[in-house]
């Protein structure tokens, strides 16, 4: 879901919202800040972290504490300026549509609370600037320092704004957000058992280190209030990064380097990371509607056609493996009622004949108005599923830039 992407479960990546406090050191420091403790903290940190996570540290990093008013207040401000109310309804539909949220979700309301339950800390790739809640203990700020700390090395050697623009859409910025967050993560868990054991520690060394991750985070749903209460595709968006993201960098560094997320590290699709990397380049469709207006035009992508499938009982999410590439739009017709177009592209017959198999048990959840057919765009399988009466909905490979 598109809308998840604003926040996480220990930090946000966000635009600029507040403006850093002026400078107590000199102009030439590693650390920018007002706060003599994280001017400490941060300094024994910067260098070793840049080591870690094979990023450069170019220029100084500012720090301040926030308030939890504070925070508020600028997350209501993102929400206005990232998911307006119109968005947010238009967000809703489409997942209620596909049986995945309550069709009354007041989407801004469940994003406040989970970030607001959830953050301690967040960097701001606007500002260039990092902020920690002024609520957090003395002894979890080396933590959450080295997480936040980390984005702030990344955002001096790529775009992070740039890399997580919603205009390229939900699969894409969100494969994007589990490679900014998986990087930030795992240089953190390295660096925090390392001072634990007292010895060398390479987690690029641990097999499947994701896995072995997942009961922690899973944790997370019963730890936090508002996340247990979320819809499941909320959840999975908000862990996803954190989770699969973490296993996408560990497979970059088990090349032998310690490889940053980014360039051609960087992972175009949901299916990329969780394929740790082995998976095609998906093809990119464009939707023609012949009747109604467009309100909603965007893609699942491989990580929530998976969540599809399992929470409507269809089937493990592996089913959705050979995904390779979709497009939905939610269009208006005349009379006002909306309804749902959704082409997908499969890598084979085994891919689609397995999807197909599977969304026999998701149709007759989705209501009565419902039509699912196999098809073909320009060669490539496909299938398309129709909820509700719209019609005159076409696809095309979106033509690329190459040669």
């Amino acid at each position: 879901m598109k809308a998840a992407r604003l926040g996480g479960a220990t930090a946000l990546l966000l635009g600029v919202g507040v403006s850093a406090c002026a400078a107590q050191e000199p102009a030439n420091a590693m650390v920018i800040s007002s706060d003599r403790v994280l001017v400490e903290l941060a300094s024994e940190l910067l260098l070793n972290l840049a080591a870690r996570s094979g990023l450069e540290l170019r220029d100084p990093v500012r720090i301040e504490r926030r308030s939890r008013a504070q925070l508020v207040r600028y997350l209501e401000e993102k929400l206005d300026e990232e998911l307006p109310p119109a968005e947010a309804r238009a967000t809703v539909e489409v997942y209620a549509l596909l049986g995945l949220v309550p069709p009354d979700l007041d989407l801004r309301s469940v994003l406040l609370g989970l970030y607001t339950e959830q953050v301690a800390g967040f960097y701001e790739p606007d500002s260039t600037a990092l902020f920690v809640m002024d609520d957090q203990p003395e002894a979890a700020l080396e933590a959450l320092l080295v997480h936040e700390l980390v984005h702030a090395l990344q955002d001096q050697n790529a775009d992070l704004a740039a890399l997580t623009d919603r205009d390229l859409g939900n699969d894409r910025a969100t494969a994007a957000q589990a490679a900014i967050e998986g990087h930030a993560t795992l240089v953190m868990l390295e660096f925090m058992t390392e001072q634990m054991a007292g010895v060398p520690i390479d987690l690029s060394e641990i097999p499947d280190f994701a896995a072995q991750m997942r009961p922690v985070l899973e944790s997370m749903r019963s730890q936090f209030p508002a996340l247990a209460g979320a819809p499941r595709i909320i959840q999975e968006s908000l862990l996803f990064p954190y989770l699969e993201g973490t296993g996408y960098v560990q497979s970059l560094w088990a090349r032998g380097e310690r490889l940053a997320p980014f360039g051609p590290e960087l992972p175009p699709s949901t299916e990329q990371v969780l394929a740790r990397g082995s998976a095609n380049e998906p093809v990119e469709l464009e939707l023609s509607v012949a009747q109604g207006r467009v309100v909603r035009d965007d893609v699942l992508g491989r990580l929530e056609i998976g969540i599809l499938l399992e929470e409507h009982g269809a089937g493990d999410a592996e089913i959705a493996d050979g995904w390779d590439g979709d497009r939905y739009v939610l269009v208006e017709l005349t009379d006002g009622t909306r309804g749902l177009g959704w082409y997908a592209l499969w890598e084979d017959e085994q891919a689609r004949t397995r999807f197909v198999s599977a969304m026999q048990g998701v149709l007759p959840r989705l209501g009565p108005q419902v039509s699912f057919d196999t098809l073909e765009v320009a060669g490539h399988l496909a299938t398309f599923l129709r909820v509700r009466d719209v019609g005159g909905i076409t696809a095309r490979i979106r033509a690329t830039d190459g040669p």
